[in-house]
């Protein structure tokens, strides 16, 4: 994918949250972490299983900002609305053979990672 490519693949998948699109976006070692909650998520078939068991009263909707980058390195930045509650969230995206391999989400803000998910996701100690 060349930079505008890359540029409209993101677009569309921060705000359609499509999680078998994005499924498809994503290297077969895709590695997703968010520090704030202390998760990492390993494998694009995690990923989209935990999208999909998203409780449906805290689906979240984004908003993108802005985003910039060249290459294999991208950064988004969005507004998310999770069931009425507002974030800013960052987004670092690394691709490798035209795929996401790795996903690095930062929210301003410290959270308890959610129950519901842990059965995909590993805690790590760095957060």
């Amino acid at each position: 994918m060349d930079d505008q490519q890359i540029r409209e693949a993101l677009t569309a998948m921060v705000t359609d949250l499509d999680p078998d699109a994005e499924y498809e976006l994503r290297h077969e070692g895709f590695v997703a972490d968010m520090p704030q909650s202390g998760e990492r998520i390993r494998g694009r078939e995690n990923m989209r299983a935990m999208q999909q068991a998203f409780p449906p009263d805290r689906a979240p909707t984004f908003r993108v900002r802005r985003i910039t980058g060249a290459g294999a390195v991208w950064t988004v930045e969005a507004t998310g609305d999770y069931g009425g509650e507002i974030y800013l969230v960052v987004g670092i995206f690394e691709f490798r053979d035209g795929k996401i391999i790795r996903e690095t989400r930062y929210y301003p803000q410290p959270f308890e990672a959610p129950e519901w998910r842990s059965q995909w996701v590993e805690r790590i100690a760095d957060a």
